[in-house]
Order: C-alpha cells, then structure tokens, then sequence
C-alpha cells in the first residue's frame, strides 16, 4: 500500500545550491553527451525526495550512468513520469515524487523549471532556487547557474513543475496486525 509523504523544497533547493557549480561524484555527469540539466534536476528532487521508483523503463531511477531510467536525464521523459502525462505508466501507481503544473506567478524553492525553444522542443530543466520580487532564480547543470535570474534564459516558454507529494510503501500487514494485537502502531517510515 502507498501512501504520501511531503517534498521537501527546502532540501532541495539546499541540494542545488551545493552542487550547481561542481559534480556530485556520486552520479555521472552528462554535459559532453547531450546535457546534464535533467540528471541535476532529478538529484535534487531526489534529495527532497529520497525516493526512487525502480520499475524498468517506465520509473524514475539511477543506479548508475549506465542503469537509470529515461526519467532521470531527459526532460520530457523526466516531465511525463512526475506528471502523469503521455499516459506514463508507474506516475499514478508508482513509488516516488509526483508533480502538476502550476502558473509562473505561483513559482517557488524547489519547483522545476522547464524551457522550451521556438520548435516546440522542451530541452532545459532546471530547479527554483528563490522567488523575489516576480523574479524566479534557478540553479542549474550543463550550462552552470547558481541563483541565476530565469529572466536571463532565451526561451519561447516555460513550463512549471510543483512536486506535491511523494508515493512511499506503507507496512500495512504490519499496521494491520498491530492494530489485531492492540499493539502500537509503526509510524509509517
């Protein structure tokens, strides 16, 4: 059984602000290979997170450069899983964050950013790091920004991204039998 826990934005944005101008060792970097706004994007909703979802193709994971899901380094797959969108198998059912877009004006820490050029293709993802004064700041990878002013970008739109929530797996045998025995709860963690 699943349930929700809350995101964390605070962790987040603290996450992108740590790392925006160097590379985690932990995770490959991308930036020779197409870009590695995504695979950033995605560690920092990971820290807000801590959770993965390990279902093949379809999840949203990183085990390794080699090993992690679409989800984790393109922008649309990465936009499909957290939103549901395309019909994106595991978002509804599945372990990890979700998200829904919201209006630019109601932008905050630790909201995805995605641009989108004149063609229509969605090619940079980056995470809300301030709000002051209708101007969004951002930290990003590949082309490096910390609290870069989003005004600064050349794009044709903007798409943005509110992780509400978090799916997590609950022991509900557990809890189940607990509550049979009049023994008290775990707490869910």
């Amino acid at each position: 059984m699943l349930f929700i826990k809350p995101y964390l934005s605070r962790r987040a944005v603290t996450y992108a602000r740590r790392w925006a101008l160097s590379r985690n060792p932990l995770f490959a970097d991308f930036t020779g290979q197409g870009g590695n706004c995504t695979n950033f994007v995605s560690q920092c909703v990971l820290a807000g997170s801590c959770v993965m979802d390990f279902t093949p193709t379809f999840g949203w994971y990183y085990l390794s450069g080699e090993d992690r899901a679409p989800a984790w380094t393109s922008v649309d797959y990465f936009y499909d899983f957290m939103t549901g969108a395309e019909n994106f198998a595991s978002r509804n059912s599945g372990l990890g964050p979700f998200a829904s877009t919201v209006p630019r004006r109601l932008a905050r820490p630790g909201d995805v950013v995605q641009l989108c050029d004149t063609e229509g293709d969605w090619y940079h993802s980056l995470l809300v790091s301030a709000v002051e004064r209708r101007e969004i700041y951002v930290c990003a990878q590949s082309d490096d920004a910390l609290d870069r002013p989003l005004s600064s970008y050349s794009y044709a739109r903007a798409r943005f991204l509110r992780i509400q929530g978090v799916h997590v797996e609950t022991q509900d045998e557990l809890q189940y039998n607990c509550l049979l025995d009049g023994r008290t709860l775990p707490d869910g963690s």
